[in-house]
């Protein structure tokens, strides 16, 4: 029962986490406007959870052999709720980059743990979770991101908002975190986790991924309000968007990947993803332009836990190897809010999704090498959101 109970349990872990992404999501608007940045300047700022989470992930493996998966996770999932609160108490610039990176290094340790568990998992029930458990955690950012419109339609200020959330969330994942396999490699990783081989061709294509998921993430917001100049809580209602049709295509990934096996499914979804981005670069009006960010959110859905899952069968540490990967493709987190910004200001915010429609269609072209060498996983008939198949291609 142990393994039953514990996947219920990082579901919720991943949920927490989602929550967490989409709850600050929504409030990128309000800091921006608080503290009165121009799209450069925002952009630099959202560099910053790119940067932490990068520079911290290579660690993660080791952390996890040293404190067991369980308590690991506990103890990282509880920090990066509590680092929610930092970013809408920053009052300047440079106070807001500090509390940026923290959040984003804290993001990555506790994505690092609870894709680990999620593998362990896995392994011991014999069936795949991962696509629906990534889909648990896009619920968590859709309920969260939906909380955060109504509460940014209503003009409440971002600092009691995000306070309260960090508070009721890092309870919630504490909690959750107690049936969690306590996991330990039975030898110690080495002390980086570095991509190399399959884990770096893996790493490349999730970079694409994280990439446009970035776009949708840090600037549907902020381009409902700055290019279409609509309200603050239809702004935000983009977002909410873009998380809703993410959630939708994670939750059903694992029947499409069942049908048509991971590498057309990829496939597929780039082309999908493609499509979304060229038509935010277009979009004339706020229907359009959520429509667009809808497409973007379904097209990536399933790549990212594709990649990961790919990468955590792929060796003797699944969380070097889930390091290594995610070290690669939230690279992109480095490159996105950053290129993003900097195009916007040299050009529009429009021009700017074009990137991501080039980076979304080397999804499309990258999409063979998460096709699996070997089996890892038993086939069993889907019991649910969080343990349906993934077919091999």
């Amino acid at each position: 029962m142990a393994p039953q109970r514990a996947r219920w349990a990082v579901a919720a872990v991943f949920t927490v986490h989602g929550a967490v992404t989409g709850s600050f999501g929504t409030r990128i608007p309000w800091i921006q406007d608080h503290l009165h940045l121009r799209p450069g300047a925002l952009g630099l700022a959202l560099l910053m959870p790119a940067i932490g989470a990068v520079a911290a992930m290579p660690f993660a493996s080791t952390m996890i052999h040293r404190l067991g998966g369980r308590t690991a996770t506990r103890i990282l999932i509880a920090l990066w709720c509590g680092s929610l609160a930092l970013p809408a108490l920053a009052p300047s610039l440079p106070v807001l980059c500090v509390a940026l990176l923290i959040y984003g290094s804290t993001a990555g340790l506790a994505d690092i743990a609870m894709n680990t568990q999620a593998v362990a998992i896995e392994t011991a029930l014999g069936r795949s979770l991962m696509s629906g458990l990534h889909g648990m955690w896009s619920v968590g950012g859709l309920l969260a991101s939906g909380a955060g419109a109504i509460v940014a339609h209503a003009n409440i200020d971002a600092r009691p908002h995000l306070v309260a959330a960090a508070v009721v969330l890092g309870a919630i994942g504490v909690v959750a975190c107690q049936p969690l396999l306590d996991t330990r490699d039975a030898e110690p990783p080495p002390k980086l986790a570095l991509p190399s081989g399959p884990v770096l061709a893996i790493g490349l294509v999730t970079f694409c991924a994280i990439f446009a998921e970035g776009s949708g993430q840090d600037w549907a917001a902020v381009f409902l309000h700055s290019e279409i100049a609509t309200s603050a809580g239809t702004a935000a209602a983009g977002y909410t968007v873009f998380a809703l049709t993410m959630a939708a295509g994670r939750l059903t990934g694992d029947r499409v990947v069942a049908r048509l096996g991971p590498v057309w499914t990829v496939r597929v979804c780039g082309a999908i993803a493609t499509a979304g981005a060229i038509g935010v670069a277009t979009a004339g009006n706020a229907a359009v332009a959520m429509a667009a960010f809808g497409l973007i959110g379904l097209g990536i859905s399933v790549v990212v836990p594709l990649g990961f899952s790919a990468a955590g069968h792929a060796g003797p540490h699944p969380g070097q190897a889930i390091a290594g990967v995610a070290t690669v493709a939230y690279g992109a987190g480095l490159a996105a809010p950053s290129a993003i910004g900097t195009i916007a200001d040299a050009t529009s915010l429009r021009a700017s999704f074009v990137v991501v429609a080039l980076l979304a269609a080397v999804i499309v072209a990258g999409a063979a090498v998460l096709r699996p060498a070997a089996p890892a996983i038993h086939e069993e008939a889907a019991a649910g959101p969080v343990d349906e198949n993934v077919a091999r291609d």
